[in-house]
This record gives structure tokens, sequence and C-alpha cells, in this order.
């Protein structure tokens, strides 16, 4: 069985990190082939309207096997010039994988999210964590880098100062604190977290679905270019929405008082 447990319920796919025995540590080999077959079906099923994330047994992901870097093996092995070609093929394939997700992303975090574990939630467009949930990203303790990303990721999530701390400390943090530090939307009890996740994606799914990827695709660009840059490509996109048969219908829902039915069109 793969990494990734894909089920569709709906309009929402839910994507459960399938390696319990090992606290869903990742990347293996396969791992970069993995989260970018199970992203581009995603893309491509134009029926999904949203996603969520989470991890089978009592982790989101405890990250890299730190066994194998003891070892050198698997992603670890050989020299310097084939450790940097598998982080660029495996580790790298997988955080733009997820970053290329055209629809929104929920991290539903049911435990420990570590090292790449964090990364791969701070991918996501929300995060619902557990009260059980810890995040954390060690990698000065092992000695080596953040190199999934973390150190452009975080700063945007939590601001510099945070980011460092995080970053230069290694140390773990609880839900309340994430939450306090906006790394998380919300904390619940263990017991409703995926209740609550799925919650969030129906009031997702039930939007526009060419609209909703549109307004995911500006958010991303409103992250890393130019106001000017985002007002044009606002201004095409709102062109293409305008012509929609969802667009009459949630106009028409609106001036009649009522639910509006989006059928993708």
């Amino acid at each position: 069985m793969g990494l990734i447990q894909i089920e569709r319920r709906g309009p929402i796919a839910l994507l459960t990190l399938n390696r319990p025995d090992k606290l869903n540590a990742i990347p293996e080999l396969d791992d970069g082939e993995a989260f970018a077959a199970a992203c581009e079906q995603l893309n491509v099923d134009r029926e999904v309207r949203c996603a969520v994330i989470t991890g089978a047994g009592r982790a989101f992901s405890a990250g890299g096997d730190v066994k194998a870097m003891q070892a050198k093996t698997d992603l670890f092995e050989g020299d310097g010039m084939a450790l940097r070609d598998r982080y660029r093929r495996i580790v790298h394939r997988i955080v733009r994988s997820v970053y290329a997700l055209d629809v929104p992303l929920i991290a539903a975090v049911n435990g420990p999210a570590v090292g790449l574990g964090c990364g791969l939630a701070g991918l996501a467009d929300i995060r619902i964590a557990s009260d059980q949930a810890r995040f954390g990203v060690p990698f000065l303790k092992l000695g080596i880098l953040p190199g999934d990303g973390d150190a452009w990721m975080l700063p945007r999530l939590v601001g510099y100062p945070r980011a460092a701390e995080l970053l230069f400390t290694g140390d773990l943090i609880d839900a309340d604190t994430a939450e306090r530090w906006g790394l998380v939307n919300r904390v619940v009890p263990h017991e409703r977290l995926m209740e609550e996740a799925m919650a969030m994606a129906e009031k997702i799914a039930a939007q526009a679905p060419h609209a909703l990827r549109l307004t995911k695709a500006l958010l991303r660009q409103g992250r890393e270019g130019s106001f000017e840059a985002l007002l044009e490509t606002t201004a095409a996109a709102q062109a293409l929405a305008h012509l929609t048969a969802d667009h009459h219908e949630g106009v028409s829902a609106h001036v009649e008082r009522r639910k509006p039915e989006f059928r993708g069109e």
C-alpha cells in the first residue's frame, strides 16, 4: 500500500499519510512520485473542490527518518552531489506538488508535525490542529538545514522573529502556542478533529468551483508578486468568472434569497 491514501467524499478528497508504524515519516525514495501523482490527480479532476490531508495513527508526520540519516541509507546515501540530487527530485518535488495544488487544502493535524511534516502542514491553506498536535523544525539539532523550504514558508506564516525562534532553537511548540502564533487557524479537541476539518471542507466545497480555484491562484500570486501584477491577473480571472453559469446562479440566488447551487459551469 502506498504512502498516500485518497478517499473521495463527494467533492472533497481526503488524503491520508499511511505510514503509521513510522509516524508517517517522509520522504522515502518513492514519495516524491507519490505526492506528485496524488496532487496531479486532484488538479485534473474538476469534480474535486477541496482537499483535506491528515495522518494515520498518532502522528501527522514525524518528518525525515533519523535512523536512515544515521545509517546514510535511502535518501541520505552517497556523496554531496547525490544528496543534492535526491533533495531536488524527492523532497522538493513533494513541496512543489503540494504548493501547486489547485484546490484549497486543509491540514487536519492529528499529532506531531515535525521537520518536513511541519513544512507539509504549513503548505496547506488552512490548518486545524488537534489539541494533541505538536509542531517543530528541529533541523539544526541534527546538524542540518531546513531543506524543504521552511526558511521561505515559516516567516510568511508566523513572522520573521518567531520563524527564527523555531528554526534556531529546534524546539517543538504545542497546539495552543501554534494557534497563538498564527501557525494554525484553530485548535479543537482531538476526537472532533476530522469532524471540524470536514465541516470546513464542505463549506469551501459549496463555493463556485472555477472561482474557487482562481481565488487560490490569486492568493498564491499575492504572496509572491507585486500589487500591480496581481491586479492584472485579477482582471483576467474576473472576466472569466463573470462569463460562467455559476456567476449567474450566484447572483440569482442572492436576489432570490436562496442558497446557490454551483455546478462548475
